[in-house]
């Protein structure tokens, strides 16, 4: 290798770790290690050495566990032997991921909570806590809550017979005390105060429960099911808070109305997004955003972050070359206008185009973007 090539070889490398960092002190070495190549080219070694420093000088991960409630976007396999049509635990799902084999996960491949672990280096996925195979090392560094299906309201996951927030903090109360008799109360306590709790979940009460259930379209309007779902989430929040956990990350809901099932069912002949279901997820938004930040005025120590879960998908679908996409508009599944779940019978055969892995959710290529996205973004507001 000559030595312009070698220059070129350090230098793209710097750029894509220092695009990747999510450590105030990794980022900070990578503009060092960056300046000295830049200034000193020489100095080509000890620009590698730098390269290499890992957050606090070690291998270890910023946080120690990663902990996630919600709904089908973040599920990992909790609904596996739950008696509900809301769950995917055979192919084509999970084509994609390690070993080809269907896990549970909403998706091709990897779903958000997976890709937070391993971005974070913690482990490589993250198992679901009703997984009758999970181990007490795997309680240590984290598991997952989420049940495909749920949402804030409550009427929600009955419909889909599911796990609801409230059994999942539930199952939380019951995770905690298997820490604390596995690895004792100090492992606890530096989980629940340095570990990252992530909520996502939301769209399901937009489209399965208030535009589809007249218990709820014709007796709410926007702003009093938005605040019935705000006051919700608060509560899971407070009570998530008092049993401990203090940085805490909640996804917004996305542009639901732009879902492939969504632009057919309710997007005319052209199939373009459903306005009203946006308007509603984008007030939610705005008042969970809100409800977040009174939180965290309130609440002594606590790190709680609002996610933008709209505009990033939005751009995402609205210009998928952007992020090296090609189709944004139907999923890679059967038809990829209507098929979720066991509808989904054949696939594409090239996922890699495909924003969008059924008619609800993403491939886990689009996951990554997003969660990347977000860690970048907001883990410095947790710290």
């Amino acid at each position: 290798m000559t030595r312009k090539e070698l220059d070129m070889c350090v230098f793209n490398a710097l750029k894509y770790e220092f695009e990747m960092c999510i450590c105030f002190t990794h980022c900070l070495l990578l503009i060092i290690a960056m300046h000295l190549f830049l200034h000193k080219p020489s100095h080509v070694l000890l620009t590698l050495l730098l390269l290499h420093v890992q957050c606090n000088g070690s291998n270890d991960s910023i946080v120690p566990a990663v902990i996630v409630f919600g709904d089908s976007v973040v599920d990992t396999g909790n609904n596996n032997n739950l008696k509900t049509i809301f769950k995917v635990n055979y192919p084509p799902y999970g084509q994609d991921f390690s070993g080809g084999q269907p896990t549970g996960r909403f998706s091709n491949g990897k779903v958000p909570s997976d890709f937070l672990v391993e971005e974070l280096g913690v482990k490589d996925v993250l198992p679901p806590y009703l997984d009758p195979n999970l181990k007490n090392e795997d309680l240590l560094t984290g598991v997952n809550f989420a049940s495909g299906g749920g949402g804030y309201d409550p009427l929600t996951s009955v419909l889909a017979s599911v796990i609801s927030l409230d059994e999942q903090i539930e199952l939380f109360k019951e995770y905690k005390e298997k820490v604390k008799s596995v690895a004792g109360e100090e492992v606890l306590n530096t989980i629940l105060s340095k570990g990252l709790f992530v909520v996502a979940t939301g769209s399901n009460d937009v489209t399965n429960t208030y535009f589809n259930n007249p218990l709820r379209l014709y007796h709410y309007d926007f702003d009093s099911y938005t605040h019935l779902m705000v006051d919700s989430a608060s509560s899971f929040l407070q009570n998530l808070y008092n049993l401990g956990a203090r940085r805490i990350g909640v996804f917004g809901i996305p542009p639901i109305g732009c879902l492939p099932s969504q632009r057919t069912l309710k997007g005319g002949t052209l199939r373009e997004c459903a306005e009203k279901n946006n308007e509603l997820a984008a007030l939610f938004n705005t008042k969970l955003s809100m409800e977040i930040n009174y939180l965290n005025l309130n609440l002594p120590s606590a790190r709680m972050v609002y996610i933008d879960g709209y505009y990033l998908p939005l751009d995402i679908i609205q210009n998928p070359t952007k992020y090296g996409f090609d189709v944004s508009t139907v999923g890679c599944c059967g038809t990829g206008t209507i098929e979720v779940a066991f509808l989904c019978k054949y696939t594409c055969s090239n996922v890699s185009e495909y924003v969008f892995w059924d008619s609800f959710h993403f491939t886990e290529n689009a996951y990554k973007i997003i969660v990347h996205d977000f860690l970048s973004k907001n883990m410095n507001l947790m710290m």
